[in-house]
């Protein structure tokens, strides 16, 4: 309802990514999975009752995704136009998690809504959709790379601060929000970066930690935040990295995994210009061109976890879950 001009997200940019793959044939509407909306028994597993009926007023939506005219607006409408896309986003996390697990690898092109915790949202962040992920996925030890990205992960920090299973190396901008101490007590491997970091700095800290943390830790499932509101002239990043580092950033975690036979999935979490989209698409577009996504990324000595029927290709005949 023109809502979406009032805030800094480019609210159309995972269709337009969906759409700059589709244009480079890269995906068919029959080999990408279609995400479904997270239920109430799902957000449960996270989530208490009470938080999720906050949400039912919609000053309290209007708070968290700091859209104040949502405050006039009646809930039910909140709920089918702000909450029930964010909803389904947060299914795509989950089914992302399981299909990684499974499959070697997946891609949620939208969710990382990493300032929200089981019991508090805020920062545009409605739903904790990688705590939910990781706790429905099979796997017993997670490293989570919630950095490379401008802002501190605060939202799943906070949830899982005492839990020796889950290792997360967190890469952001330490000037600006959110600031939340208490929950970089659960960081295993802090990265605090400064105004203005540009790629050769910030390219040489990813694969440094990235390769520090998987030498350190030894995960069933890598979890990847990979936001791009580190873009120079992002309005509330405050960093200064290209396109291009962007895309080589996304490469080089992937590399990481693959190179040790770990699962990995990604969210796509922040990003406030409008090119964010053409940059997203250009990257998966080089994750396949570099072998590090489709049916060449995965193989039995590569993924030895991974189950025989689960062994298909990028458009394979026989399953609706292929891709993205």
């Amino acid at each position: 309802m023109g809502l979406e001009k009032l805030h800094p997200f480019d609210s159309g940019k995972w269709g337009k990514v969906i759409h700059f793959l589709k244009e480079e044939q890269f995906i068919t509407d029959g080999n990408i999975v279609e995400a479904r909306e997270a239920t109430e028994e799902d957000l449960l597993v996270v989530h208490s009752k009470r938080y999720l009926s906050r949400l039912k007023w919609s000053l309290v939506v209007a708070k968290i995704t700091e859209i104040p005219p949502l405050v006039f607006l009646p809930n039910a409408l909140v709920q089918r136009k702000v909450l029930r896309p964010l909803r389904t986003q947060t299914g795509g996390t989950i089914m992302a998690g399981k299909l990684a697990v499974e499959r070697g690898w997946a891609i949620n092109v939208g969710g990382g809504f990493h300032h929200c915790s089981s019991d508090k949202g805020g920062g545009f962040c409605a739903y904790a959709d990688i705590t939910l992920a990781i706790r429905v996925s099979r796997a017993t030890l997670i490293l989570s790379v919630s950095g490379t990205v401008f802002l501190q992960g605060n939202g799943h920090e906070r949830d899982f601060l005492d839990d020796s299973r889950v290792f997360i190396m967190d890469m952001y901008n330490h000037n600006i929000y959110p600031g939340d101490r208490f929950a970089k007590r659960a960081i295993k491997r802090k990265v605090e970066l400064d105004w203005d970091t540009e790629d050769a700095e910030y390219l040489q800290k990813v694969e440094l930690h990235s390769e520090g943390a998987l030498n350190e830790f030894h995960p069933d499932i890598l979890v990847y935040n990979a936001g791009t509101d580190i873009l120079d002239g992002d309005p509330l990043g405050g960093l200064s990295i290209s396109p291009q580092g962007i895309v080589k950033r996304d490469e080089i975690v992937f590399r990481a995994a693959k190179q040790r036979g770990i699962p990995i999935f990604m969210v796509t979490s922040g990003g406030y210009q409008k090119k964010t989209a053409r940059i997203i698409a250009d990257s998966i577009l080089n994750l396949h061109q570099q072998g590090l996504i489709g049916a060449e990324a995965m193989n039995r000595e590569e993924f030895p976890s991974l189950s025989t029927h689960s062994m298909c290709c990028s458009g394979s005949a026989g399953s609706a879950h292929t891709t993205v």
